[in-house]
Order: C-alpha cells, then sequence, then structure tokens
C-alpha cells in the first residue's frame, strides 16, 4: 500500500473536494484525482464517489483514513523518540498563531528559542485559530495558538492535547479625548451612535464583534474594513473611530487611545494545541516553554499599560 497514495486520500476527506485538497498539498487536482484513482486500482476497491460538487468517502475509505489517523501518530511519536535520543534540540518547528497573540507572545518567545537552541529553525505561520487548529490536523503546522471564541478543539480531544496560556479580556478601543473615555467602563450599547473601524482581514472576529453590537439592539456603523490592527489603531487615535480588540493588543502602548474595560466582561481563553503523538518531543516542549515564560511577560506589560492613552 502506497502510503503518500494513503494520505492524499486522508487530505481528501479533510478538505471535502478535489480543489481544496490539491491546495492543501500544493497539487494539481488532476494529480489528486490519478492518484485517488490509482490508489483504488492498487486496492481493487472504490473509495470515493462523488456527492454535488464534493466528494464523499466510501465505507472503505473512510476506513482507510482511520488508519490513515493511526499511521500519522505512531509516526509524531517516532520522531519524537528519535529527537529526545539525539539530545539536540533541532530541525524545523511551526507555529501557527492568530496576530494579536503573534505580536504580544510569539514574537519574543521565539527570539529567546533562538538564542536557547541555534540549531532550531522557528517558522511562524500567521493563521485564524480555527485554520492553525485545521493545518495541525493535517499536519502542516507543530503547535497551533487559538482561542475559544474562534475554534472549537473539542471535535478532535483525541487527537490534540491543549495546555491554557492565557486569560485574555476583550477591550474596547476609543479616542484618548472621547468623552466616553472618561468612564470607569463602557458597555456595547454606549457605542451605537459611533463610527466602527474592523479588522476585516480576519472574518471570525469581525463576526464575533458584529453579533455583539445586534446582541445589543444595533448595526455597527463601519467607516472603516482596515486588513490589519494598524490601521484600526489610527483610525481610533484620529478621532474617527471606535473598535474593540484583545487584550493582547494592550501589550504595547497604544498612543492616542483609551483601551477602556467592557461590562459584561467578555474573557476569551488562550490555548496551546499540538498533537498527542508529540507530547514528549524536546522541540515542542522547549516550544511551549518559551510560549508560556512569554505570555507571563506580555500580560505583565498589559497590567503596566492599562488606563495608558
Amino acid at each position: 500500500m502506497d502510503l503518500n497514495r494513503l494520505l492524499t486520500l486522508r487530505e481528501l476527506a479533510r478538505c471535502g473536494t478535489m480543489a481544496a485538497a490539491a491546495e492543501s498539498l500544493h497539487l494539481s487536482p488532476s494529480a489528486i484525482s490519478q492518484q485517488i484513482a490509482q490508489f483504488e486500482l492498487e486496492l481493487d476497491t472504490t473509495l470515493t464517489e462523488r456527492r454535488g460538487r464534493g466528494v464523499a468517502l466510501t465505507p472503505a475509505g473512510e476506513a482507510l483514513v482511520r488508519h490513515a489517523e493511526r499511521i500519522m501518530g505512531i509516526m509524531d511519536e517516532a520522531r519524537s523518540e528519535l529527537a529526545q535520543l539525539r539530545h539536540d534540540i533541532a530541525g524545523e518547528l511551526r507555529v501557527a498563531a492568530f496576530p494579536s497573540v503573534a505580536v504580544a507572545v510569539l514574537a519574543n518567545a521565539v527570539q529567546a528559542l533562538r538564542q536557547a537552541h541555534p540549531r532550531l529553525n522557528v517558522v511562524v505561520q500567521e493563521m485564524e485559530p480555527q485554520e492553525g487548529l485545521s493545518a495541525l490536523g493535517a499536519w502542516h503546522t507543530d503547535v497551533a495558538i487559538i482561542d475559544d471564541l474562534a475554534a472549537d478543539p473539542s471535535g478532535r480531544h483525541d487527537a490534540y492535547e491543549l495546555l491554557p496560556l492565557a486569560q485574555d479580556a476583550m477591550h474596547i478601543l476609543v479616542p484618548a479625548g472621547h468623552p466616553l473615555a472618561q468612564r470607569p467602563f463602557l458597555r456595547v450599547a454606549d457605542l451605537r451612535n459611533e463610527s466602527w473601524a474592523l479588522d476585516s482581514t480576519y472574518s471570525s472576529f469581525g463576526e464575533f464583534i458584529g453579533n455583539l453590537c445586534r446582541r445589543a439592539g444595533f448595526e455597527p456603523r463601519i467607516n472603516a474594513h482596515c486588513t490589519g490592527f494598524e490601521m484600526v489603531a489610527a483610525m481610533v487615535a484620529s478621532g474617527c473611530s471606535v473598535s474593540i480588540a484583545s487584550g493582547m493588543r494592550m501589550a504595547k502602548l497604544l498612543p492616542g487611545i483609551k483601551a477602556m474595560k467592557m461590562r459584561p466582561e467578555i474573557q476569551r481563553k488562550i490555548l496551546l494545541a499540538y498533537r498527542k503523538g508529540e507530547r514528549d518531543h524536546p522541540a515542542i516542549q522547549a516550544c511551549l516553554e518559551s510560549l508560556k515564560q512569554s505570555a507571563a511577560g506580555a500580560i505583565a506589560r498589559i497590567s503596566t499599560n492599562q488606563g495608558k492613552g
């Protein structure tokens, strides 16, 4: 049985279409189709069937995918054991993180890892939490930093280890000279007459804020669809907009902006996810420890910066 074809079948099952599997594996859809056809010919068994625009697995295909998951888990364990025997933390480690955590925590953690383990090459991948979790399940990343607002790891609890990293409170951002900045806290309903700047790069967070406003009885009037937090901050600091941001954004001073506590408070858990087969991998453990130390430093900076504008 060809292992590459088995893993291609697994990716097809995960993605649901030939096109999506091809993009994930950096192949053409025709190459994916050809591999699956050859696999079926090799096994003399039908593994997939067309279903609308997508592809569904037959019972035989589903059985093989379950075995593929076990094989990949065993390979993770083998890599971990070999790494332990080398007594050297080296090689490539891929870490997926969403922007607020990447800025506040990940950059410092990577720098600490470089100094402690010069032969370890950490590759950072900016991804939404759910995207990072999917990449972890596809063996496209090794550690995913996620939150419990945008990602639901419960469906694969048997495949992942989850480690708490930080509690993160949402904050309302208003211009430092805005009348609302004088209050001790704000409710979302207090912003019904304001213009909003939103980071539209990551749809899940935008949807989250939109839903908050609708539950407060209004549709946000958006005057800035931004492609990053830097522009959001500029719009708020200039007095043009308000916004809502992760507390992790307060790890750096935001000149001209007052970060206000929310009532009711909205907290999210930030978690580290990695595959169970790699729980003992020295590079994974070194990375987790560095991220925890960096997160503790970020939380201390957030506390110091609270109330500054």
